[in-house]
């Protein structure tokens, strides 16, 4: 009786992850203002293939794919937490100057595709280069960690 309660617990928690990482597809109006905000700021001229609303059990986050296929996450609120262009580079207008002055400096032929923008743990930001180079930067622009 305990296995068939315990592999029945274990297939419902799956079909319920199955089921949260489900994006649904929304009309982009029912984005959060400042999602909104921020492709009418930094991608004036993409057009936006398909939005998405991810519903975790407690959570919620957006994310937009562009027909060029760059894609932009958001959280509940509209704050982006990850922008990918990996066919072209992120826009230098989301990237902070402190991170864009590192990368001069040291990467000045490398293009920034990939940008996140997190809130938890040891490091704030972190972008991927062209050349597959990951560096992060805690919430003072200090280096922490690059990865090759």
């Amino acid at each position: 009786m305990k296995k068939i309660l315990s592999i029945a617990m274990v297939l419902f928690a799956m079909t319920m992850m199955v089921k949260a990482s489900d994006g649904k597809p929304i009309n982009v109006e029912q984005l959060p203002k400042a999602a909104k905000e921020f492709i009418a700021t930094h991608f004036v001229n993409e057009k936006i293939g398909v939005a998405k609303q991810d519903t975790d059990f407690m959570d919620k986050d957006y994310k937009v794919i562009f027909v060029s296929g760059n894609k932009v996450e958001f959280d509940k609120k509209g704050v982006w937490k990850e922008v990918d262009c990996e066919r072209s580079s992120v826009p230098s207008s989301i990237i902070p100057s402190q991170i864009k002055t590192y990368l001069k400096s040291n990467y000045p032929d490398k293009v920034v595709t990939q940008i996140e923008n997190k809130n938890k743990g040891k490091y704030k930001y972190e972008v991927e280069l062209d050349n597959s180079m990951e560096i992060k930067f805690n919430k003072s622009f200090e280096v922490v960690e690059i990865d090759y």
